[in-house]
């Protein structure tokens, strides 16, 4: 039984579709996908008050083009090899990474990014990042997934005597709703594109 067009992600509109050509081109997607983050993790805007990284975009990017299969099977590896102590998060170096890092003020965040990632995945399933307004509700959604444990954990971690929403929350503020605007005009832009190409 063939997927019904209004239930397929973007990834599922090109390229093989069954057999073992779905399985190589769903490897190629997972390293691809791995790259993207890896790169735009490092990719700092300058911005007031904090610089911007473009970590997040990429995350609910990947989730909305991938589905949530194939995107939690993508941030998971992501994960992995950063666990490993490979330098691909934000902030991590070659004097703090792998579980070190992770373990610290941005581990809220990394599980965050998961949660994120299978959240516009199946928003995406559900035909919402085919227009800017339903996109833009999927973002605000993973946005919140990822701000939720990334809080929770930096009070946890330093004590809610501090001062948690000035350090984890108000000055990406600005930012993220940039990236959300940005996302949300790219990716049901993306969908014209495609059905122009098969029209």
């Amino acid at each position: 039984m063939t997927t019904a067009t209004t239930d397929r992600v973007l990834v599922e509109t090109i390229g093989a579709s069954e057999g073992m050509a779905l399985r190589v081109k769903q490897a190629v997607l997972v390293v691809l996908g791995i790259a993207v983050l890896t790169i735009c993790a490092q990719i700092k805007v300058p911005m007031w008050p904090v610089p911007v990284t473009m970590g997040t975009f990429a995350v609910l990017t990947v989730g909305a083009a991938y589905g949530p299969r194939l995107g939690l099977a993508t941030i998971l590896g992501y994960m992995a090899i950063g666990a490993l102590g490979f330098d691909v998060f934000a902030s991590s170096t070659a004097e703090k990474n792998g579980l070190e890092y992770m373990m610290g003020g941005t581990g809220g965040y990394l599980l965050g990014y998961v949660l994120a990632t299978v959240a516009l995945g199946i928003a995406a399933r559900r035909g919402m990042d085919r227009s800017v307004s339903g996109m833009a509700l999927a973002l605000l959604i993973g946005n919140a997934l990822i701000y939720v444990p990334g809080l929770l954990w930096l009070g946890q971690l330093y004590g809610w005597d501090k001062p948690i929403l000035a350090w984890g929350l108000t000055p990406f503020l600005i930012g993220d709703g940039l990236k959300l605007v940005l996302a949300a005009l790219i990716v049901p832009g993306v969908w014209k594109l495609v059905g122009k190409a098969r029209g």
